[in-house]
């Protein structure tokens, strides 16, 4: 009998059909959201681009496009890596063919469902969370299915010893299905909206909880599992050093999961969440800067293939690109630097040198070793891809620059104040066309970084092309290791023979700050200064903070004027937690393309919002905002407030049983109410007046709009 039959040795038969199409659907999905990531910045540079429809307008898109970018594109690479690196280094075969398939297909489906979806307005409005509650279920029965089919997997492996990318997957796996599950607690108010179970300040944190650390771990620890296993194949260099990737390892999910409130600085969270958020941030220089120099020293010795290795140089940018963005975070997170820098697009371009020149690049280099790897054959054109290595490198350049400097202009605008104490450009349009050319600058970038994309996707097609007629299976004989007696190592690589205990504690790693940061904001009443209170949305208003939500509004304004001078100067008082204690989404905003919303209730009449969303052009000179001339022709949806107010009473908002039962009939009379007044400013300036005015989404919108910042029930 030969030595197999014995079973001292197995011949292992590794399934890469599922990592080909996951590489296919990459390339594809990338091509995709980078293209719409485009026409979001073009909007931006010359708004007639919007074209005046509902769809395409940029709050509809810019969700797309970062929703494809993250989960499509990045997904996608990131279940590819996985399931090829992960059979390498297991000795395995995936734990069953049907789940990974079951995995492929119904990931591609969530995609499909949110490239519909969002365009047409269904959104939570919660950045990086904006799918709602059938899709949410449907990810959370995918990621169970990747799961099962990983540590199935690894129970099975035939070597003991995990290397440190799985380190990496095990905690991507456990901390994304928990950041996942906690932000989507939410209940149904229709086939395609929810409302969260979180409010104001509540719902503000766990979301930036989960946002900061959906880029924590799905666009970093998996990114780094893939960097450990693919810097030392493409190099042919060893990992630089063990010990340094085992307190890479445990400091960064330890500190990570701690560091979501530097989002919310100078806001209305209480003081010592923001400062817990600053200070873990701070920390977390350290082993993001361990990690970087781990991956770099790795090439250390690899440095004569940079001139004739296209693949090694995309991953040094890569690595260097996670080096800068892990020192820029920490530094963003300092209350000084955030009050400079947040709400402006200095934190654009942030994202965009992690998104672009770290996990854009990164996937990048593996797609260029993956794909003849997998198919069998030589790269068509190494001079392809070093221009397109050049073209790229270069996008990104224009696209980080460019913002950096937007940003900073933008900031220093708005803190500009003079020896009166009055506001410099007090008209905050002015900081909006200031920064325009940049915009043009930015989509550039963009336009090279998707060239460069192009010419990966003609190099891989005529590799794939080239390739043998017959499937290339890949046949690895490897030694098995006795199931009793296994020798290893004390200390950490004794913890590395054991997958319970080590994904028990890389639980526990994350659910420690997790639940330190979250469980003392549950009792919010003891924030809550009772002379202070606010009264709830009328039904007409929470018809229009509906409109608000669903045309993607908060993309571009915030709701959160901070404790800042010259926001205060600018807005108005600041916010304060009681004024947002029943808004279910949270609208404290990220990003400042127009000026903060909070206090504009009666600020303007009610004609100037019905010209400013018809034409916002005809109120204010050089707005770059769209048009929403459909707003004057689409019914609002009062039968829907019954339900929704009935699911509002449940999560403690004080409606009345009254209130709830007629909650229509309500909205439908202070509808005509506001209708009638609007229609007088319309025939006094000479106008016409749609018909069923009072039935448009345009009244529920100004409702809505004019009640901002006038709940105050002692006002």
């Amino acid at each position: 009998m030969s030595e197999a039959q014995h079973g001292r040795f197995l011949n292992e038969v590794y399934d890469d059909r599922v990592v080909k199409a996951f590489v296919l659907a990459t390339i594809t999905w990338g091509l995709i959201a980078f293209t719409v990531g485009l026409i979001a910045a073009l909007q931006l540079a010359y708004w007639p681009l919007n074209l005046n429809l509902e769809w395409l307008t940029f709050g509809r898109i810019r969700p797309l496009h970062t929703n494809a970018a993250i989960f499509a594109f990045a997904g996608n690479a990131i279940f590819a890596g996985i399931y090829h690196s992960s059979q390498r280094l297991l000795k395995k075969r995936m734990f069953n063919d049907f789940l990974s398939w079951t995995h492929f297909w119904g990931w591609q489906t969530i995609i499909v469902a949110a490239a519909i979806t969002l365009p047409l307005g269904f959104t939570q409005s919660k950045e990086y969370a904006e799918l709602e509650w059938p899709i949410d279920i449907a990810i959370t029965v995918i990621w169970v299915v990747f799961a099962v089919n990983f540590f199935g997997t690894l129970i099975q492996r035939r070597e003991k010893h995990m290397y440190v990318a799985i380190w990496f997957y095990i905690s991507t796996i456990i901390t994304v299905a928990v950041l996942h599950i906690v932000n989507s607690l939410e209940i149904p108010v229709g086939m395609l909206q929810s409302y969260p179970i979180w409010a104001g300040i509540q719902d503000a944190l766990v979301q930036w909880w989960y946002g900061h650390n959906a880029v924590a771990f799905f666009l970093t620890t998996p990114f780094l599992g893939l960097m450990y296993y693919y810097i030392p194949k493409a190099s042919g260099r060893p990992i630089y050093s063990y010990r340094l990737s085992i307190i890479h390892f445990w400091a960064l999910v330890f500190i990570y999961i701690w560091a979501g409130p530097h989002h919310l600085l100078n806001t209305a969270l209480p003081d010592w969440a923001q400062t817990l958020g600053m200070v873990f941030s701070l920390m977390l220089w350290a082993p993001s800067w361990g990690g970087m120099i781990n991956g770099l020293l790795t090439l250390r010795g690899a440095w004569h293939l940079l001139r004739t290795v296209p693949i090694i140089k995309f991953l040094i940018v890569a690595v260097t690109f996670y080096g800068m963005s892990t020192f820029e975070g920490p530094l963003l997170s300092i209350k000084s630097v955030s009050s400079l820098a947040h709400y402006t697009d200095w934190i654009i371009g942030h994202v965009h040198g992690g998104a672009l020149g770290w996990n854009g690049f990164l996937t990048i280099g593996m797609l260029y070793y993956l794909v003849p790897k997998l198919w069998n054959r030589k790269l068509y054109s190494v001079k392809l891809a070093t221009t397109h290595f050049w073209t790229g490198f270069t996008g990104v350049l224009l696209y980080y620059i460019s913002m950096w400097a937007a940003g900073i202009t933008q900031g220093l605008m708005w803190q500009a104040i003079d020896s009166k104490g009055q506001l410099v450009y007090p008209d905050f349009v002015q900081t909006v066309t200031e920064i325009v050319p940049l915009y043009w600058v930015r989509a550039t970038g963009g336009l090279l970084f998707i060239t460069g994309f192009c010419m990966m996707i003609f190099n891989l097609w005529k590799t794939i092309q080239a390739a043998p007629k017959e499937e290339f299976v890949e046949h690895v004989t490897e030694p098995i290791h006795p199931k009793d007696g296994v020798s290893l190592d004390n200390g950490h690589r004794k913890l590395e023979g054991m997958v319970v205990v080590f994904s028990v504690l890389a639980f526990l790693a994350i659910a420690v700050g997790s639940v330190i940061e979250i469980y003392p904001t549950l009792s919010i009443h003891k924030y809550i200064d009772n002379q202070a209170m606010v009264e709830p949305w009328t039904p007409l208003e929470q018809a229009g903070r509906d409109i608000y939500v669903k045309e993607g509004c908060y993309n571009c304004h915030s709701q959160m004027i901070r404790k800042l001078p010259f926001d205060v100067l600018r807005f108005g008082k600041s916010s304060t937690i009681e004024e947002s204690m029943y808004d279910r989404p949270f609208q404290w905003g990220s990003k400042r393309t127009g000026p903060d919303l909070a206090r504009v209730g009666g600020k303007y009449p009610h004609l100037w919002h019905f010209r400013h969303m018809n034409n916002p052009r005809a109120m204010v000179d050089g707005s770059i905002m769209p048009s929403y001339p459909w707003l004057e022709h689409k019914k609002t949806d009062f039968y829907s407030l019954r339900k929704k107010f009935s699911v509002m009473q449940m999560l403690g908002v004080p409606y009345s049983n009254e209130t709830v039962a007629d909650a229509d009939k309500i909205a439908e009379e202070q509808a005509k109410t506001l209708a009638t007044a609007l229609s007088e400013e319309i025939k006094a300036s000479g106008g016409a007046i749609p018909q069923n005015l009072e039935q448009m989404q345009i009244v529920a919108l100004i409702a809505y709009l004019q009640s901002l910042g006038q709940k105050g029930i002692n006002k």
